[in-house]
């Protein structure tokens, strides 16, 4: 074989071996099996993955779902519930009248009266945030207090907290002037579900 014809075969060779190596390449970086991955290890930089926002639970409903027809009050337990249809809805802590044994009988003894009265108000401008007023004094205890030669008293509220304490702040034990007190949160539910004419029982 003439020098010239060796040359020939080694130059296809060489080209064919060429050919080769450029179309595996191109075959390795088209290949998903192939694809560069992300380094590990401790000098890996740190790739941030974006996270979805985690899912929040429904907000639980607050406040009382409809009106009231009837307020439940109980002072030797110191508790006021409000009903609806005969069903209790709800039930509250309270501060009463800073004398707060017995039925009340004249203006300043400091005690809550008993019984069975009306929402006859709503103050929506309260120097106790919102207050529901009583229809105390009744013809009743008029006449009991003139019969007696002295003023029934009156303005009986169901309210929140004084307006000049700090907001969430609760006086505790009972320092009213008869009336019934709650928080300022509560006193806005009752409020907003409590019309003129609902029902208050009063009970020792």
């Amino acid at each position: 074989m003439s020098k010239r014809r060796r040359s020939g075969s080694r130059k296809r060779l060489l080209r064919l071996i060429a050919v080769t190596l450029v179309l595996g390449a191109v075959w390795l970086a088209l290949s998903p099996d192939f694809a560069p991955r992300a380094p590990v290890g401790p000098d890996a930089p740190q790739v941030t993955i974006p996270q979805r926002p985690p899912t929040r639970p429904p907000v639980a409903q607050t406040g009382l779902q409809g009106p009231v027809d009837h307020i439940l009050i109980e002072k030797s337990q110191r508790r006021m519930s409000v009903w609806r249809d005969g069903r209790q809805l709800k039930t509250y802590r309270i501060g009463l009248g800073f004398a707060p044994a017995g039925d009340k009988a004249r203006q300043g003894d400091g005690r809550t009266p008993e019984g069975l009265f009306k929402i006859d108000r709503r103050n929506g401008g309260s120097a106790y945030h919102l207050s529901l007023g009583l229809d105390y004094p009744r013809p009743r205890d008029r006449a009991r207090a003139q019969a007696a030669g002295v003023n029934p008293g009156g303005d009986i509220f169901i309210h929140g907290q004084p307006n000049q304490r700090p907001d969430g702040e609760i006086l505790a034990g009972d320092w009213t002037a008869g009336c019934i007190a709650i928080s300022d949160t509560e006193i806005q539910e009752v409020f907003a579900a409590t019309a003129i004419g609902t029902s208050v029982e009063i009970r020792p």
